[in-house]
């Protein structure tokens, strides 16, 4: 069994403590992303799901066996780096299959896990070359086929497209996919990007300083984000806010004196962060006014940059547009399509609130 475990799970270096009592559960062949800004803590919880860091407190168990005082080896798990990690004066063959020979594995088995994974990673043709003949895609891939033939229970990945050129990496992160689709072995993800997450896992699990701030399906986070960091990180352009405070039941009173019109009613009082996402913002006759600063066409879709008095915000408009800079423009959006936010806990507001 590939379940994973992890239960009010803390670390401290000395008296600061970086994991703040974490706990998540992955089921059987799950795809989990761990997922945040560099110092949120997702390496180093990956790192104890390995045994490569001592856990300060909580508990960690992979399948029905708690791992906590198990050496790394013992644990069934295979680690994929961000370096690669493969040992230089050794061929493709042999960094593959270099954890097998170590267990004393017959050399008829090593060498059908060896090649069988070099079937499903395309690495027939290369098994003889030296690291330094490869591309860094194909390193990664090599990396990968040492992983896959050591059959383990639970894949852990700490940011190993991050070396990778973008296009390099979009075509990863297809191949990482299909990967897990055909072998089904629980997968733990580590990512500072936000499009590998929500790509690549069933589930997302966003950290910031040391907690998680929320766990889910990535639209569900896309869809419904529980915090204003949550809002901000998740999306590509990052989602727009305007700060203000709610007049009557759908004015927002923004801190430059100016008021735009709310497509829904507010209840509740208090300083309102309104986030609206660049997709979900429309070119419109009448509405928010507003004055473009930036046109940034790609073909498929233009983003613009406008200003609203002091606020900056950023328009994502499928296909092209006319919109020069300074040119007058009027923004609107859906009322399904608006968050709101408590400005000072940062979190998402209820109903009523």
């Amino acid at each position: 069994m590939g379940t994973v475990e992890i239960r009010d799970v803390r670390k401290a270096y000395g008296q600061i403590e970086v994991i703040h009592g974490v706990s998540i559960d992955i089921a059987d062949g799950e795809f989990v992303a761990l997922v945040g800004p560099s110092g949120c803590g997702k390496s180093t919880l990956l790192r104890m799901i390995a045994g490569l860091e001592e856990i300060s407190g909580g508990q960690i168990a992979i399948g029905d066996r708690v791992v906590n005082d198990v050496v790394p080896k013992d644990r069934h798990i295979a680690m994929v780096f961000q370096n690669y990690a493969l040992y230089p004066h050794m061929n493709v063959r042999e960094n593959m299959g270099f954890a097998l020979r170590q267990r004393r594995l017959p050399r008829a088995e090593i060498d059908a896990r060896v090649m069988e994974a070099a079937r499903i990673l395309g690495l027939e043709q290369l098994l003889d070359r030296k690291p330094r003949q490869l591309s860094g895609g194909q390193r990664q891939r090599v990396a990968m086929g040492r992983a896959i033939v050591r059959q383990p229970n639970v894949f852990l990945f700490d940011e190993p497209l991050s070396n990778l050129d973008a296009k390099l990496r979009v075509q990863m992160r297809s191949e990482l996919k299909e990967l897990h689709q055909r072998l089904g072995v629980t997968t733990v993800y580590v990512t500072h990007d936000q499009i590998e997450a929500m790509t690549l896992a069933d589930r997302v699990v966003v950290m910031n300083g040391g907690i998680v701030e929320q766990m889910g399906p990535p639209l569900d986070l896309y869809d419904r984000p529980e915090s204003l960091f949550v809002a901000a990180f998740i999306g590509s352009p990052p989602m727009n806010f305007l700060e203000g405070v709610v007049e009557g039941a759908d004015t927002l009173l923004l801190d430059d004196a100016q008021s735009i019109a709310l497509p829904m009613s507010v209840s509740g009082k208090g300083r309102t962060t309104v986030g609206i996402r660049p997709e979900h913002l429309s070119l419109a006759a009448t509405g928010w006014p507003a004055t473009v600063a930036v046109v940034e066409p790609t073909g498929s879709e233009t983003q613009i940059t406008a200003r609203m008095g002091e606020h900056v915000v950023r328009v994502l408009v499928r296909g092209r547009t006319d919109a020069q800079p300074g040119d007058a423009i009027h923004l609107t959006a859906r009322a399904e399509d608006i968050h709101l936010f408590d400005s000072r806990s940062g979190r998402r507001r209820r109903p009523g609130e």
